[in-house]
């Protein structure tokens, strides 16, 4: 019988999180595309035999609440999986995201027998579709790229090349596809080793052992948060301003109950799928939700199966959050997944007072664009940072990624040198974050420069419904995208829009401010704390 105490427990938490960040480490150093190697937009995770997520790596949110859903669904479809095989899916409807977004999960093999699962989701920049970047204004799935649902790409360690070849051909820069897949499948192999490692030097049993310890002191944990929020009701609603093919209000609505150390979480209420790409599939849903619950915890909660367990998801069937296939999902993911994060701390902040900040940007403003320079075919991807809301404590912080993004913005050295485009500003937005006894934070200003035609296409939010303030905080200013052509004509466009960039011609995208927080007083005074 293993031994588990706290210090045991502590160590086994360490080891079971940094074969993951080795994953990363592995993943981010042999990759290609500038998405993955200096956006880091890409996450890694461990799982034991029942599917149940372990550790993660201090990745993209997003990602790892939702990828245990990928691993339920490779185990379902693959029921004797062996040593060697690695399985590959980004279908939204079985445990993906959005398309771009492609995971892998192989198993890992202890005396004959599947101990582990390692898992790496990747943001691949172009999967194919309607528009470069493969995050079109579509109205179906099918518009969006490649449906790959799960499939073996590694059968007993032979690699499947015609489903490789497949995919890779299915993207508009299928080297680069490569070159990701193979940086993604080297972690998988050093994940497997690590867990391994860590096997043979304490053994299965006291491996094993500490692994369900560590969920249960997890949940044990989370139901201590939530056990310090009253009981009772609380609502929000916030909203999306359109789904790419018209601009309308999409409201986002929810109802938290807590219940003891018990939360359910409710978006009766919500819009009805809608045509466009907003439409955000059931695991972007849960999470999103369990990142705002973790968000209250003053003590670092390990993040694995056991935070789940006491928070209840419900969302309504052929709703936005919960869509019929092949509804159109590109940015569910990416603006809805924000919008969600804001209705639910809305509705925290009425049962915790002063402890939730202000509504940060509420967008990841996601900026894709491809073309032809020579003969070599070009596509890239970003996301860009903004205003984070402030709070009790203090001013938001400005010109960062905030909640369900976490990744970083591309440097303009790098941009430069692998893409046909100049950068011609990037710097704060002065004056964008909401005023207050402590204002936002500021968004960002980032100006493009095109040197050879391309496809543009921007997804973006908060452009309408500005991020709100609390405690008489006013909201943080508005989003705006521009297009200064060559003519020197200015066309000031939607948050989603799609179109073609000349040569010479400059695209500005200005990211929102955050909330401001707290009443500010006239004459530049501040209320008493």
């Amino acid at each position: 019988m293993a031994v588990i105490d706290p210090i045991s427990l502590e160590v086994f938490k360490n080891l079971f999180a940094s074969a993951a960040e080795e994953m990363g480490v592995t993943l981010q150093r042999a990759s290609f595309s500038p998405n993955i190697r200096e956006r880091l937009d890409f996450s890694c995770a461990v799982f034991d035999s029942q599917a149940r997520m372990v550790a993660q790596a201090a990745h993209i949110p997003v990602h790892l609440g939702s990828m245990p859903a990928s691993v339920e669904s490779a185990l379902h479809e693959f029921t004797a999986l062996q040593p060697g095989d690695v399985v590959i899916l980004n279908d939204p409807y079985h445990g993906g995201t959005h398309l771009p977004d492609v995971t892998m999960v192989s198993p890992v093999f202890v005396e004959e027998s599947i101990a582990f699962f390692v898992a790496s989701r990747a943001h691949h920049a172009d999967v194919g579709g309607m528009s470069p970047g493969s995050l079109p204004l579509s109205t179906e799935l099918y518009q969006e790229g490649i449906i790959i649902p799960p499939v073996k790409l590694v059968e007993a360690g032979r690699r499947n090349e015609a489903v490789m070849r497949l995919i890779t051909t299915n993207s508009r820069a299928p080297e680069e596809r490569l070159g990701d897949f193979e940086a993604q499948l080297a972690a998988q192999r050093v994940g497997a080793q690590r867990l391994l490692a860590l096997v043979a030097a304490h053994g299965a049993e006291r491996v094993l052992a500490h692994a369900d310890a560590l969920l249960d002191y997890s949940r044990r944990m989370t139901e201590a948060v939530i056990m310090a929020i009253p009981d009772g009701t609380y609502t929000f609603e916030d909203a999306l301003e359109g789904d790419g093919q018209a601009e309308f209000r999409i409201p986002i609505h929810v109802a938290i109950t807590i219940d003891g150390a018990q939360m359910m979480v409710d978006f009766a209420g919500s819009a009805p799928q809608v045509a466009g790409n907003v439409n955000a599939v059931e695991a972007i849903v849960r999470s999103a939700t369990w990142y705002c619950v973790r968000l209250l915890a003053e003590d670092d909660v390990p993040v694995n199966h056991g935070c789940f367990q006491p928070v209840t998801v419900i969302t309504p069937p052929r709703s936005l959050l919960n869509p019929d296939f092949p509804a159109a999902v590109a940015v569910g993911n990416t603006e809805t997944g924000q919008r969600i994060v804001d209705a639910v701390l809305g509705a925290l902040a009425q049962a915790l007072p002063g402890r939730i900040p202000a509504a940060s940007q509420g967008t990841m403003n996601n900026f894709t664009f491809g073309g032809v320079t020579g003969q070599r075919a070009f596509v890239y991807y970003e996301t860009i940072a903004g205003g984070h809301g402030a709070g009790a404590a203090g001013a938001g912080m400005s010109g960062r990624h905030s909640h369900m993004t976490n990744t970083r913005n591309t440097p303009v050295e790098a941009l430069e040198y692998a893409l046909p485009v100049r950068v011609r500003a990037y710097a704060l937005r002065d004056d964008s974050g909401g005023a207050g006894a402590h204002p936002g934070g500021a968004g960002i200003r980032r100006v493009y420069e095109f040197l050879v035609p391309a496809q543009i296409t921007i997804n973006s939010e908060r452009h309408i419904y500005r991020p709100y303030g609390l405690d008489g905080g006013e909201p943080g200013k508005p989003g705006l995208n521009q297009i200064i052509h060559a003519d020197g004509q200015v066309e000031t466009v939607s948050g989603k829009y799609t179109g073609t960039a000349g040569a010479g011609d400059t695209v500005i995208i200005e990211t929102p401010g955050g909330g401001g927080w707290g009443e500010k007083l006239q004459h530049g005074n501040t209320r008493a704390e």
